[in-house]
């Protein structure tokens, strides 16, 4: 046989092979379905748990769990109610004739009672506890009564009042319980009170096995060793020893001689929780260590062959339980992996439920910018020749219906009348009301009717002028608000990134920060990266304890600096104020560049109130903005125009909205809230900290200077004052900025000051490259005095001069060098 016959038939065993396994994984999934439809959804769950709590003794007298276990599956699954019933009549009569009409009369009365009078209150589930406390201890009362025939002793009372009290808690831990039994796709992760509930449900239902053996093995030990080994393969170590503790207290209260049955089960839990890194091999040995340890020193009467055989068998069934059931297990048990991703798999559901609706909100807004910004030339050419028509059927219908030379024009000659009608018009239009003498010409020879022709028009063409400028507007309008709208979508685009953005995984970083940390002698309990981007570092370092001596800022923070290749500060600290109280941190890349302001301002005649507003915003830890208004005018009025211009600007700035969309927005609120003929200037330097470069948007305001070494250097743009409904791009001048230069800003009462200096520019740049010093306060408070002196010490302007200095960043304290091996790699 050839390869190629060898490599066909290999191949097709290989597929043979995958559709086989994929049959049995389908059969037995329908297999694992119809065992959950039979034993879950219909009932026969529960049937058993009855039996088995209807034999269920503790102190081989008191039988408390049948009534609370009926009352729960009654109050929430009534349909039930019956099969539950039928299964703990069952077990009880396996205990003896009398405690089965015990439970089936106590059962019958509670039903009773509960229909008659639990309609009168509005949460039955709230006070069904109560009914059972008061109906246990009734019934008990009348069982005694009727067996000690017709006579009840004192101590008998107490029994009963015991089991009362101990229904009333086993009915509250069955209603945690029953839902969680009865529900094959349960959804919701489990509360640590749920777990002990079913733990304790759990435990109790075995009790109902004691005395049962197959071939001199117990099944209630190899049930309970199988339980505690599968809750602590499944949660751990924690788990695993409340589960043991737990169950053994139960099975030592009902059956005394199995109280050391308390300490195998709870030492084997932990165990087994600490050995199940290595599978079910690992937990199943744990269990088999604990079965040897106590049965060779701990006091009990079975053979220590019997106990391990016992335990052999519990882990048999440890095996043969599917990995389908321990996995399911295991996303409901608060600690466990499972149940960690199932909650991070649930916070990254709605984070993309969020995700996904702030795109649509970015979407509908990027549709209604575009739907405002169309704009149709052939239909405004095509509007605008209507619009001409009817202005022309207005004027002809004024001047020449009457007229005896109408067919001669309009019939004979209409394109020679409707062009010198449009020459009219359009002379009447961009001249001052008066039309040219080679058109009046023109007209007059073709029109015996020309100056009334050209008063029609004139009168027709201002309500023509009124009507274009109103679309002119609503254009304007439409595409400021386009812009607007654009940048909402693009912030909230921008937003639903950030929000998509997950975590990444830094485990291997974070040890090794830990590492270093600790090397050191520094008492750290954990560390947390959350982004090493260049520039924009995020770590959160947590610590037990807190000296107050700045050890964050003055060791942590540099020997990240060296650790990360990065200057590094601290950005926030939060520390408990109670003693033994844990520390957080937040550490983040410090900013490149920094800028040291300065500012002089003086009112027009050395009022009080100036029309000039200035601001300096900080942005993130990225942005700086100064920004300067000059509100028209001077006083109160114009220091409110100039104030809210820069209100505005730094609440939509704030907002992440880009600085070109800013300004448009910001001239469209000013230009439309009011009537008036209020306008104010803007001049907006946007200095980024991390690689100084510098964008510069001037609205009718004087020029900026830079000033580096000797050299200065002239930033201007021709924009007109805000507030005018026209339309208008603003030009953005970008300039990289050095560390050491230094940014003058100024008002036009600055720049404008000096009286008899006929080019202010130059004597501007004179003055600037004269001044030695080169702090931003003395610059500004120089360049002022200059100003007023020049004018005789007049102030005929409000004068505003910002000055800013861009300047490395010197981190306070030096980075604190590590070993080579703890450099870190991003």
């Amino acid at each position: 046989m050839g390869k190629i016959e060898r490599g066909i038939i290999e191949q097709g065993s290989n597929v043979d092979f995958e559709e086989t396994k994929m049959e049995f994984a389908k059969g037995w999934k329908r297999l694992q379905e119809k065992f959950e439809s039979v034993f879950v959804q219909k009932g026969l769950s529960l049937l058993v748990i009855g039996f088995l709590l209807g034999r269920a003794l503790i102190l081989s007298h008191f039988t408390p769990f049948a009534l609370p276990f009926f009352a729960a599956v009654y109050a929430m699954k009534r349909d039930k109610a019956p099969i539950a019933l039928l299964g703990l009549t069952a077990g009880s009569l396996t205990v003896s004739v009398a405690n089965g009409v015990y439970t089936l009369a106590s059962t019958i009365l509670f039903v009773l009672v509960f229909r008659l009078f639990g309609k009168y209150h509005k949460e039955e589930m709230r006070v069904l506890p109560y009914y059972i406390l008061a109906i246990s201890f009734i019934s008990k009362c009348v069982y005694f009564y009727l067996q000690q025939q017709f006579q009840l002793a004192p101590y008998d009372s107490l029994l009963a009042g015991v089991e009362a009290c101990l229904t009333f808690i086993l009915t509250m831990i069955f209603m945690q319980s029953i839902p969680i039994l009865s529900q094959t796709r349960r959804k919701k992760t489990l509360k640590t009170e749920e777990v002990v509930s079913l733990i304790i449900m759990l435990a109790s239902v075995l009790t109902g096995t004691i005395g049962w053996s197959i071939n001199g093995l117990s099944v209630e030990h190899i049930l309970s060793r199988y339980l505690v080994l599968l809750f602590a393969f499944v949660g751990g170590a924690t788990v695993g020893s409340t589960v043991g503790v737990v169950t053994g207290l139960i099975f030592s209260l009902a059956n005394v001689s199995s109280f050391y049955q308390m300490s195998l089960l709870a030492f084997a839990g932990l165990l087994c929780g600490l050995l199940k890194e290595g599978k079910r091999g690992g937990a199943s040995a744990g269990l088999l260590i604990a079965t040897l340890l106590i049965g060779m020193y701990g006091e009990t009467s079975t053979p220590l062959s019997e106990t391990l055989y016992e335990s052999c068998i519990s882990i048999v069934l440890l095996f043969l339980t599917p990995r389908s059931f321990t996995r399911k297990m295991a996303r409901h048990i608060p600690g466990t992996a499972e149940y960690a991703k199932e909650q991070q798999q649930y916070l990254r559901k709605v984070r993309d439920a969020t995700v996904h609706r702030v795109e649509q909100f970015s979407s509908v807004f990027h549709a209604l910018s575009t739907s405002f910004s169309q704009y149709d030339q052939a239909k405004e050419e095509e509007d605008q020749e209507r619009e001409l028509d009817y202005f022309f059927s207005n004027i002809t219908e004024r001047t020449c219906q009457t007229c005896f030379k109408k067919e001669q024009c309009w019939a004979k000659n209409f394109d020679r009348t409707y062009d010198l009608l449009k020459m009219t018009m359009k002379d009447l239009d961009e001249g001052d009301g008066t039309v040219s003498r080679r058109v009046h010409r023109e007209l007059e020879k073709h029109c015996v009717k020309a100056k009334k022709v050209e008063d029609a028009i004139l009168q027709e063409l201002s309500f023509y002028q009124a009507n274009q400028k109103l679309k002119q507007m609503i254009k304007e309008s439409r595409k400021i608000v386009a812009e607007q709208l654009q940048g909402v979508s693009e912030v909230m685009g921008d937003f639903a990134k950030e929000i998509q953005r997950e975590r990444e995984n830094h485990q291997r970083q974070e040890e090794m920060i830990l590492e270093a940390l600790q090397d050191f002698g520094l008492d750290i309990d954990q560390v947390e990266i959350y982004s090493l981007e260049a520039g924009n570092i995020d770590i959160d370092i947590t610590l037990p304890q807190y000296s107050g001596y700045g050890e964050c800022e003055k060791i942590i923070a540099p020997m990240l600096s060296d650790i990360l290749g990065e200057t590094i500060v601290v950005q926030k600290e939060d520390f408990s104020s109670h003693a033994g109280g844990l520390g957080y941190v937040t550490f983040r890349s410090a900013k490149a560049y920094v800028v040291e302001t300065g500012v002089a301002h003086a009112a027009k005649g050395g009022g009080f109130i100036s029309g000039d507003s200035y601001s300096m915003i900080e942005l993130g830890s990225r942005k700086y903005a100064i920004a300067i208004s000059d509100g028209m005018g001077n006083g109160e009025r114009a220091h409110h125009e100039s104030s809210e211009t820069l209100r505005l600007l730094r609440q939509i700035l704030q907002s992440g909205i880009e600085e070109k969309i800013a300004i448009k927005s910001v001239n469209s609120i000013l230009a439309l809230r009011t009537q008036e003929e209020v306008f104010s200037t803007l001049d907006l330097a946007m200095i980024d900290l991390q690689d100084a470069s510098g964008k510069f948007l001037k609205i009718g305001s004087t020029p900026s200077f830079i000033k580096r070494g000797d050299k200065v250097i002239k930033i201007e743009s021709g924009n007109l004052p805000m507030g005018m409904i026209q339309e208008f791009d603003v030009d953005v001048v970008s300039r990289q900025l050095k560390a050491g230069d230094i940014l003058i800003m100024m008002s036009d009462g600055i720049f404008e000051g000096p009286k008899y200096v006929e080019n202010s520019e130059l004597w501007m740049k004179r003055k600037i490259r004269e001044i030695e010093t080169e702090d931003p306060q003395e610059i500004a408070d120089l360049l002022l005095e200059e100003v007023i002196r020049s004018r005789s010490g007049l102030i005929e302007d409000d004068m505003t001069v910002v000055v800013a200095k861009v300047k490395h960043n010197i981190p306070k304290w030096a980075a604190i060098p590590v070993s080579k091996g703890k450099k870190l790699i991003s």
